[in-house]
C-alpha cells in the first residue's frame, strides 16, 4: 500500500472490473483492498492512499471515520467514494446515484410517475431509493427478508411498474438464482440489476425475453466510477473519451458466442477470430470430448444424447462465467434453456449460418441422413436459435470474410 495509490475497499471482492474501469479512465494506481470489518478502522486512520471507492459491506461503515461528508452522501446514508486531502483529513462522497441515474437513462427506464420495488435494503438499496425519489417516482417499496415487505410478499405488488434488484442473488458464481420472475409482474415496464457480474443476470435476461427494458450494473459501475475518477484527478472526460473507455470495458468482458448448425464452420470461424483478437478459443465439443474421455459419436452410441447433453451443459455454464474468450458451441446446444441463458450472460451471440447443402455432416451424429434430415433439423432448431442469438453472420463465403463481420460488430455494438 502507498500513500499516492487508489483502491475498491470491501469484502469479499471476488473478480471486480474496477481496477480495469479506472486504468480504461487513466488511473493505473488502482487496485483491490480486500479487509475484514475489524480492518477497517486502522486502515482508514493510517491514510495510507491517496483515494478511496467503497463496496460492500463498508459504504456505512466508513462514515464515522470522515471528517467531511458530502451533503449527498450524508442525505443517501451512504459513502462509496473518499478523497484523501492535503491536509489528510478524509472526505466522503457518494457517486452511486450518479451511477445508477446513468444506467437508468442508458436502459431507457423511466423512473418518473412509477410504482418501483427495490429488492434489498443495503447500501445500494438507499442509492436506489435516494435516486428514484428525485427522479418522481410516484411509489417506492423495499422487499427484504425481514420485511415489513417480504419476498413472500413479493407478487401481491401486481401494481409494479419498475423492479430494482440491489442484491447479490445472481452474482457469480451463484449466476443462476433469481429472486423473482418478471412475467408475474403484468404492469412491468423496467429492470435494472446493479449486479455486473455476469453482465446479464437471469433476472435481466427473462425481462428481455419479454420486451421489457432491462440492464444489469455495468453502466452503474462505469457512471460512478467516471464520477469518482473525476474526484480523484480533477479531470472529467470528454464525451468521445468517455464512450471510448465503455466500449473498451464492455467489448474487453463480453464473450464472442459462435452458435449454428453442426458444420457450419463455427470452429473455423472462431480460430481466425483467435487469431484477429488475442482472445482464447473455447470449443465446448471438444471439452466434451475430453470430460468423457470419447469422441462425440461414441458418447452417443455408448451414453446417449441425453447424457451428452447433460455433459455438454455442465461444459456451457463453466466456460460462460469466464469474460473475454470465444466460445464455440455444439449445435444442439440451443435446445436447453439454461445453455442459452448460461450462454447470454456474459456474451454477444452470434448465430453462424451456411446453406444446407454446404455443412459438413462427418462426425456429428444429428446430421446423418442427408438434406431431408438437415432441413427437419434446422427446422426444430431455428427459433432456439434466433432466441439465443443477438445477431446472424453469413459464412457462405470465406472464414476470413465472416470473422471480419464479427470483427466490426463488436467495435461497433457497444458505441
Amino acid at each position: 500500500m502507498a500513500e499516492n495509490d487508489y483502491y475498491l475497499l470491501g469484502h469479499p471482492l471476488g473478480h471486480s472490473f474496477s481496477p480495469r474501469l479506472h486504468q480504461l479512465l487513466g488511473n493505473s494506481r488502482y487496485s483491490l483492498l480486500d479487509l475484514t470489518e475489524k480492518e477497517v478502522g486502522p486502515f482508514l486512520e493510517s491514510r495510507a492512499f491517496a483515494g478511496l471507492n467503497v463496496t460492500i459491506p463498508y459504504k456505512r461503515t466508513v462514515m464515522p471515520y470522515l471528517k467531511e461528508i458530502s451533503p449527498l452522501a450524508r442525505e443517501v446514508g451512504s459513502v462509496n467514494t473518499i478523497l484523501k486531502r492535503a491536509d489528510g483529513s478524509l472526505y466522503g462522497d457518494n457517486t452511486d446515484v450518479a451511477g445508477f441515474l446513468a444506467l437508468a437513462d442508458r436502459a431507457g427506464v423511466s423512473l418518473e410517475g412509477k410504482n418501483v420495488v427495490i429488492l434489498g435494503t443495503g447500501g445500494t438499496s438507499l442509492t436506489a431509493r435516494y435516486a428514484c425519489r428525485i427522479r418522481g417516482a410516484s411509489k417506492i417499496t423495499l422487499v427484504s427478508r425481514k420485511g415489513p415487505v417480504t419476498y413472500r410478499d413479493l407478487y401481491t405488488l401486481k401494481d409494479t411498474q419498475v423492479l430494482v434488484n440491489t442484491t447479490p442473488v445472481g452474482m457469480y458464481p451463484r449466476t443462476d438464482e433469481t429472486l423473482c420472475d418478471p412475467k408475474r409482474f403484468p404492469c412491468l415496464t423496467g429492470v435494472l440489476d446493479v449486479i455486473y457480474n455476469p453482465l446479464r443476470t437471469r433476472l435481466v435476461q427473462h425481462a428481455q425475453a419479454l420486451g421489457i427494458p432491462a440492464a444489469g450494473g455495468l453502466y452503474m459501475l462505469f457512471g460512478q466510477g467516471l464520477a469518482a475518477s473525476a474526484l480523484f484527478t480533477g479531470r472529467r472526460l470528454s464525451q468521445e473519451e468517455t464512450r471510448a473507455a465503455y466500449a473498451a470495458l464492455l467489448t474487453e468482458k463480453t464473450n464472442i458466442v459462435l452458435c449454428g448448425m453442426p458444420g457450419s464452420g463455427k470452429t473455423s470461424v472462431g480460430t481466425v477470430l483467435a487469431r484477429l483478437t488475442g482472445r482464447p478459443l473455447i470449443d465446448t465439443d471438444a471439452l466434451v470430448t475430453e470430460k468423457a474421455g470419447m469422441p462425440i459419436p461414441r458418447i452417443f452410441e455408448t451414453l446417449g444424447e441425453e447424457r451428452f447433453r447433460k455433459m455438454e451443459a455442465e461444459v456451457i455454464r463453466e466456460c460462460a462465467l469466464v469474460p473475454g474468450c470465444i466460445l464455440s458451441t455444439g449445435g444442439g446446444c440451443v435446445k436447453r434453456e439454461e445453455n442459452r441463458l448460461n450462454l447470454r450472460m456474459n456474451g454477444r451471440v452470434y448465430r453462424i449460418r451456411r446453406p444446407l447443402e454446404a455443412l459438413d455432416t462427418r462426425g456429428r451424429p444429428l446430421s446423418a441422413g442427408g438434406l431431408t434430415a438437415l432441413r427437419a433439423l434446422e427446422e426444430e432448431r431455428d427459433p432456439l436459435y434466433r432466441a439465443c442469438a443477438d445477431t446472424e453472420i453469413d459464412n457462405s463465403g470465406s472464414v476470413d470474410a465472416a470473422a471480419a463481420q464479427i470483427t466490426e460488430d463488436m467495435k461497433c455494438a457497444f458505441l
